[in-house]
């Protein structure tokens, strides 16, 4: 006998990728920045004390938030703390979806949007991106005309890393009639200049989501937040959210890793050389790879190479190396490789040429 709703038990759960154990396990599979956290957040560490433990977080993790209002240049009302970017897109979808109604998404995107959708009990609608992985031009009508009142849309886009300028997500913002989130949970390894943050001021429909997950070298803390119109955070903030989903540890290490920029700035430069290098390597050995401004590139395995994406990925784990292999029509030719420190890049390339 089973208790469970019919939805929740036809459907598929996330699969995330794999977490090892062993410590000298190479991964380069999920996407983590490679360099640690800011010594400041490891000196926030210390300082905790069993009163901030024993009582309640504050409600809206004020202090991180204070950090990120002062960052991005918004008022508070205009933000709300998260458990990780992941609960702010659950939390989307309940405060802005009625239940059946459609959520749409680009086609392939984040393999948690189905989920959520389906929990949501919503359909998903899917537009299929351009063979240059972005949005083809009709992609907001579609979403119109299929009645999407939230569409959901990765920048840089995972898994090709590609990047849409800030013109054109003004324009989807324009011509969508209803909510669109932009998870902007790679953003920090984009080129500098890049911001849409001040696109909350133009468009009441646009909310940002953004992570410490991969830019600050946080994903274990789980802590994310979401930007948008007062009009959007409001109900979340106040109707929607989880009591106190931010707990006292991530609101006051969220804040010193937010505070000390030069930090991770200097991580994500690192990233950007070493991400340089593994992609013009891999082209080199006749590897696809799109441009990417992520921190992961995609690559696909050279036609008549000796081995496929799924004996690659097999190879390279017997080697204790994780990549990231999706087997779906589109990808399945593909690896998705995180972007490591260069001593894990070397050993993940001489390990892959070896096999080709």
């Amino acid at each position: 006998m089973t208790y469970e709703r019919d939805i929740i038990r036809r459907m598929a759960g996330y699969v995330p990728g794999e977490q090892p154990t062993d410590a000298g396990v190479i991964k380069l599979n999920t996407n983590e920045n490679p360099w640690p956290p800011s010594p400041r957040v490891m000196e926030a560490l210390t300082t905790i004390g069993a009163e901030a433990l024993r009582r309640y977080p504050s409600p809206g993790a004020a202090a991180v938030m204070n950090e990120a209002a002062a960052l991005h240049g918004v008022n508070r009302n205009q933000l709300v703390a998260t458990n990780g970017g992941d609960e702010l897109l659950r939390l989307a979808i309940t405060t802005f979806v009625p239940p059946g109604q459609p959520i749409g998404i680009a086609e392939p995107s984040y393999s948690l949007y189905p989920v959520l959708a389906a929990i949501h009990d919503s359909p998903v609608h899917r537009v299929a991106l351009d063979s240059d992985w972005a949005p083809p031009a009709e992609f907001a009508a579609e979403m119109n005309r299929a009645g999407v009142p939230l569409t959901l849309l990765v920048n840089p886009h995972a898994p090709s890393g590609r990047l849409l300028a800030a013109d054109v997500i003004s324009a989807l913002a324009d011509a969508l009639q209803g909510v669109l989130l932009v998870d902007e949970a790679y953003v920090d390894f984009a080129d500098p200049d890049h911001d849409v943050t001040a696109l909350i001021h133009r468009h009441d429909n646009l909310m940002i989501l953004r992570t410490l997950s991969k830019g600050y070298s946080l994903a274990g803390l789980r802590l994310g937040y979401g930007i948008g119109p007062a009009g959007l955070i409001e109900p979340i903030a106040t109707k929607t959210r989880d009591s106190y989903s931010v707990d006292a540890l991530a609101d006051h290490l969220g804040a010193a890793a937010l505070a000390d920029q030069s930090s991770a700035r200097a991580s994500w430069a690192a990233v950007r050389d070493e991400r340089q290098r593994l992609t013009g390597t891999l082209r080199e050995a006749g590897f696809t790879v799109p441009d990417s401004q992520a921190n992961f590139c995609l690559a696909r395995v050279p036609a008549g190479a000796a081995a496929g994406a799924a004996q690659l990925y097999a190879g390279l784990k017997d080697q204790g190396i994780l990549v990231r292999h999706f087997d779906t029509p589109r990808l399945r030719d593909h690896l998705r490789i995180s972007v490591g420190t260069p001593a894990q890049n070397d050993a993940l390339l001489t390990a892959l040429l070896a096999m080709l």
